[in-house]
């Protein structure tokens, strides 16, 4: 990933690893191999720097793993995307190696990293110690103003055209700000754009909260919020980078304020270099349920030279091309997927990410779901499960980077939470929003649910039935503005409690509970948590934070579009 020194002390998931088949198909898919109604797109990005002052001789080892991901890619006729920071933009080396060796399928787009040599193209003062640093406010625009971003914008994009004879259409960051995404569709027309995954505190800055995986379209008022309405969001698609794995990346860290890396990049030994994990990953990419589509971006920078990443990704292709020729992935430009999102999707989708398999070979399991108003996640874990995360998603939640430069070497980008395992646990203690039984003398206990099935109903709703101990069966339905629960127990008393550890309860964002309706501010934004269906019941913290309480019919609907 980005900033290869802290890179060092990442969080390695255990090596217990186990192989599983690709071939199997969901059972959506079981009539339709090729996936076309729900394709799993496959994006391999390389994103290019000049140089890095942290090790020695890097123009010549960068400038070699660049080649050497070029002779990959063309050996496997991959179409590959190529996005070029500044510094290497303007360098005659890269131009040339593009101009004769890049396979004609592949795409040229843009690296928003901010370099010594953009900012003097742009006739501004370079506030670095060195021609490239990893400092936030220094390279990421979100650290200047909004005239200052889009000189920068003018420069590079003149530049690139004078090399290139066009205008990029793709750029990806590991953060672009709402103005300079907005900025650069309209005066320059880019049709696809990409970010860092979600991740807490990793190379100094935090993404939280957000549209987990796939695409989504961006709030105007803020890059890394879905925006619910055509008006408000900027028509370009928004993929997320790296891969994360869908079941332990979440926990990596928890109870912190820093997570750890578990992701397809082809530099981590016991992720994406390694062979199991890289199979793990894929069947839940490839062959599980995901509603509109699965996605997941493979590559590196090269600032990681090939001696770092040459062996995954060499161990890597070689999958993604069987997996190609079964008709089971499409591999593709991050322009072909931006172009073909907006021709399929006039506004964000719902998708889904199932991982039914554990890598760990300890039962787990994880839903993740997505809508232009929420995100959600179910966990199944040995003897638990429960809402491991709820984060709704408003485009009036103005970023606060927008109109004010950040300042600092971290910025922090957020949703509005609901549900949040990772800030409201410690590491000893985890919470979640828990199915409980009570009973007739008030004696609490864990519903404890297995053995979940998975079905599609619609094209944007997922369906879970997961029976408890008793064989009594809960059914949750997540729908694009709604998350439906019901049961068929009717001997018992059933709710939804959320309990936090005591030493976490002043980051709760809840200010006050109504029979229907809790209100929260976060970061300054008030926003409501609604039941549409069922009752909401404040507990006294110690012992419980909230409940949501079924009605009589045995269901509960939690309303999450409401503002």
């Amino acid at each position: 990933m980005k900033f290869i020194i802290s890179k060092l002390f990442c969080y390695l998931i255990t090596p217990l690893l186990i192989i599983y088949s690709l071939s199997g198909c969901s059972e959506k898919d079981a009539h339709n191999p090729d996936n076309s109604d729900s394709p799993r797109i496959i994006n391999i990005i390389n994103f290019i720097r000049q140089t890095d002052y942290r090790m020695e001789n890097s123009d010549n080892l960068m400038f070699d793993a660049v080649q050497k991901q070029i002779n990959l890619s063309n050996k496997y006729n991959f179409p590959t995307t190529f996005l070029f920071q500044y510094d290497a933009l303007i360098n005659p080396k890269y131009q040339e190696l593009m101009k004769t060796k890049l396979n004609p399928e592949s795409e040229i787009g843009a690296w928003w990293e901010i370099t010594q040599p953009h900012v003097e193209a742009a006739g501004m003062k370079w506030r670095g110690e060195h021609s490239w640093v990893s400092t936030a406010n220094i390279a990421f625009t979100p650290g200047y103003t909004q005239p200052e971003r889009e000189k920068l914008v003018d420069v590079y994009m003149e530049k690139f055209k004078e090399i290139y004879g066009k205008y990029p259409k793709s750029v990806g960051s590991w953060f672009i700000d709402s103005h300079t995404l907005q900025y650069m569709y309209e005066k320059y027309g880019i049709v696809a754009s990409c970010n860092c995954k979600d991740q807490v505190g990793t190379d100094g800055y935090t993404l939280w909260g957000g549209y987990w995986n796939q695409a989504y379209y961006p709030s105007k008022k803020n890059a890394y919020m879905p925006a619910q309405t055509k008006s408000s969001q900027i028509p370009v698609p928004v993929f997320r980078m790296l891969g994360s794995d869908p079941m332990y990346q979440y926990d990596a860290g928890v109870g912190t304020n820093y997570q750890g890396v578990i992701s397809l990049e082809p530099v981590y030994h016991n992720a994406g270099k390694n062979k199991k994990w890289v199979e793990y990953f894929l069947e839940s990419i490839v062959n599980e349920p995901c509603l509109a589509f699965n996605y997941a971006q493979a590559g590196q920078e090269n600032s990681f030279t090939w001696s770092g990443m040459g062996e995954g990704l060499e161990m890597q292709f070689p999958i993604f091309d069987s997996l190609r020729t079964a008709g089971k992935i499409k591999v593709e430009t991050l322009e072909q997927s931006g172009k073909w999102f907006k021709e399929k999707f006039p506004v964000t989708p719902a998708t889904a990410i199932t991982t039914l398999t554990d890598i760990r070979n300890e039962g787990n399991k994880s839903v993740w779901y997505n809508s232009r108003y929420y995100r959600a996640n179910l966990y199944w874990e040995k003897e638990g499960f429960c809402f491991r995360d709820i984060h709704l998603f408003d485009e009036n939640f103005q970023s606060e980077y927008l109109h004010t430069p950040g300042t600092g070497n971290q910025f922090f980008y957020y949703t509005l939470p609901v549900i949040d395992r990772f800030y409201w646990s410690t590491p000893e203690n985890k919470t979640g929003l828990r199915f409980i039984n009570i009973d007739d003398n008030g004696n609490k206990s864990e519903i404890i649910l297995a053995n979940p099935l998975l079905t599609e109903p619609s094209a944007s709703t997922l369906k879970i039935e997961s029976a408890d101990k008793k064989g009594r069966k809960y059914i949750i339905e997540l729908n694009e503005g709604n998350i439906t629960i019901s049961s068929d127990n009717s001997d018992s008393k059933w709710m939804l409690e959320l309990k936090v550890p005591e030493d976490r309860l002043d980051r709760l964002p809840f200010l006050s509970f109504e029979k229907s309706k809790i209100d929260a501010e976060f970061r300054g934004y008030k926003y409501e948590i609604k039941c549409q269906e069922g009752t909401i019941e404040k507990g006294s913290n110690s012992d419980y934070v909230f409940r949501f309480i079924p009605s009589s019919n045995n269901k509960l609907i939690i309303d999450c579009s409401a503002k």
